[in-house]
């Protein structure tokens, strides 16, 4: 990860040559994320769920939670493809979205190595459904910016289809028609409350309060991460927000929603900061918007600081997290691949 910051500097001022860097960057990982064998933590659960899906009906996969996504693993059954393929699916629909926004972007090469320390390890490297999900709802913020309603309310339920999670942000349709009116924020309250119950009913919301928030269980790097994005909203509030708005005025209400959103999900910590967490996930690409555009706004003091902060920040966090986290240890040590072949042992393929 540090070898990325180091590139993204040392391209610094040349344009021609970040483009060409970002598309070889954005097929590396890709590759990187598709075809690990045996890395990520939900290796072994997505695993049970793609054996689950051979059991399963095609009109149970329809009716139930999340279709989409048992649609891809039982079309994954019917044409014979092994469960490794899931991974391939997901990553090349995460890599998609992001490349769908990161496209916007003034320095979409920093964008995309932005989102690599947090979003990119944990999300289409282990959580590969909520990774898709967060790729589609890229699409659906450019959406959002471009002003497209039914354009937005269609990517927001693709998304869904992966990871019921994404529902919640159904509630920013009326927003996306242009100006925060009274009716639009009013309409946008009431939009919140089917996400909610989508995201409430079912056994596994019942199983994640009871995991999460009865049990007490936590994750200090949960709290860690929600903190991050709370500090990053309450810095573009505080600080960048009229910056913003004159240098940036078409994707202004998008970022401003989402440093908002950074800083309520920061108020989740106390009830579980494991569920703010989840939620955090989808807000990292406006993050790394903000993070990414520093460069581009009209800041008076300490400029090279604010620059450099973001990146110092991440590598510093990637760092620690790498070397003293037993979790990063179990789930993503070492690396492995089979992308140049199978490996000797193959009990994923059918």
């Amino acid at each position: 990860m540090n070898l990325l910051f180091l590139l993204r500097l040392g391209l610094k001022g040349k344009l021609k040559l970040q483009g060409e860097v970002y598309f070889l960057i954005l097929a590396a990982l890709f590759l990187f994320s598709a075809f690990r064998y045996e890395v990520g933590c939900d290796w072994s659960g997505y695993y049970f769920q793609f054996i689950g899906a051979e059991q399963q009906t095609l009109q149970e996969a329809l009716v139930g939670r999340e279709p989409i996504w048992w649609l891809i693993l039982q079309g994954l059954h019917h044409f014979e493809l092994s469960y490794p393929w899931s991974n391939v699916i997901s990553s090349a629909i995460f890599f998609a979205g992001v490349h769908g926004l990161a496209r916007r972007q003034p320095d979409r090469l920093a964008f995309l190595i932005l989102l690599f320390p947090i979003l990119i390890v944990n999300m289409p490297m282990s959580g590969i459904r909520q990774g898709a999900a967060i790729g589609l709802l890229c699409l659906a913020f450019a959406a959002f910016i471009d002003r497209k309603v039914i354009r937005f309310v269609f990517w927001t339920l693709v998304a869904s289809g992966f990871h019921s999670s994404a529902s919640i942000f159904l509630m920013l349709s009326p927003l996306a028609m242009g100006d925060y009116t009274r009716t639009r924020l009013f309409l946008s309250a009431l939009l919140a409350v089917p996400g909610l119950l989508i995201m409430a009913g079912g056994g596994a919301a019942e199983m994640a309060a009871e995991r999460y928030i009865n049990s007490g269980v936590d994750a200090f790097g949960a709290a860690f991460r929600v903190a991050i994005l709370a500090v990053s909203g309450l810095y573009f509030l505080a600080y960048l927000r009229g910056k913003w708005r004159t240098a940036f005025p078409d994707d202004y209400g998008l970022v401003h929603l989402g440093a908002m959103a950074m800083v309520l999900i920061g108020l989740m910590v106390p009830i579980s900061s494991v569920i703010g967490d989840r939620l955090g996930y989808y807000l990292i690409p406006l993050q790394a918007m903000i993070f990414a555009r520093i460069p581009y706004l009209q800041l008076k003091l300490s400029r090279q600081v604010h620059i450099a902060a973001p990146y110092l920040g991440l590598a510093l966090v990637f760092t620690v997290w790498t070397q003293l986290s037993w979790h990063f240890q179990e789930c993503y040590l070492p690396y492995n691949s089979w992308l140049f072949g199978f490996p000797d042992d193959l009990p994923y393929w059918n």
